[in-house]
């Protein structure tokens, strides 16, 4: 157990306690299927030389149903690496694995557990945006009113047509139209944060004018 610093954070801590030469790295709500389970075991068995990381493609469980088109999937993501070779990095919550060396993808999926409903959803999108907001906004990283009217309508164009999510139904809709919104709430968030001080500080300077009058 370890104090929670954060996302990129808590991964090094454990990357720092691995103790074996290939270290595969899950979060709670993921679980590795049985063919990509065969597949490790099989490179366990016999390590590889000049291979240093390979990629897991995540398939979310939402709405119902498997996605499989949309910005959801194909989700290929850096989890089993060689002890050394590489750590998390990026911006809170959603970091990512650099390494040094050489990276291949495994056939086989792991399954992605992301949301139990479309209000957790949102509720995760509240978060996740409020994180990256204070993340850019420490950055200094300026914000523009063109990147909240022309962003999330590009994004939802990506989801739903080029990425074809539409093919998901329903649920592809629900979730091209949640991401536009995740991309809308971090611009204005951090739009927020740069212009409208926090309720504290209006508190605060209320209670000064009081004292003033």
């Amino acid at each position: 157990e370890h104090p929670y610093q954060g996302n990129v954070e808590q991964k090094n801590f454990a990357l720092s306690q691995a103790k074996h030469d290939w270290i595969l790295s899950l979060d709670a709500d993921e679980a590795i299927t049985e063919p990509l389970a065969r597949e490790i075991r099989s490179l366990l068995a016999a390590p590889p030389t000049g291979v240093d990381g390979y990629e897991i493609n995540r398939v979310t469980y939402h709405q119902g149903r498997w996605i499989r088109h949309g910005d959801f999937y194909p989700d290929w993501q850096l989890r089993f690496l060689r002890r050394g070779a590489g750590e998390w990095a990026g911006v809170n919550p959603h970091g990512r694995v650099q390494l040094r060396g050489v990276v291949r993808r495994l056939p086989g999926e792991c399954e992605h557990r992301s949301y139990r409903d479309l209000a957790d959803q949102i509720d995760r999108i509240q978060d996740f945006s409020r994180i990256q907001a204070r993340a850019s906004h420490a950055e200094g990283l300026p914000v523009r009113i063109r990147d909240m009217i022309l962003r999330p309508p590009a994004r939802f164009l990506r989801a739903y047509l080029l990425k074809q999510g539409f093919r998901d139904g329903v649920p592809g809709l629900v979730i091209a139209t949640a991401t536009a919104f995740h991309v809308f709430l971090k611009y204005a968030k951090l739009w927020e944060l740069e212009r409208v001080a926090p309720p504290q500080d209006t508190a605060r300077d209320a209670g000064k004018a009081r004292r003033v009058s």
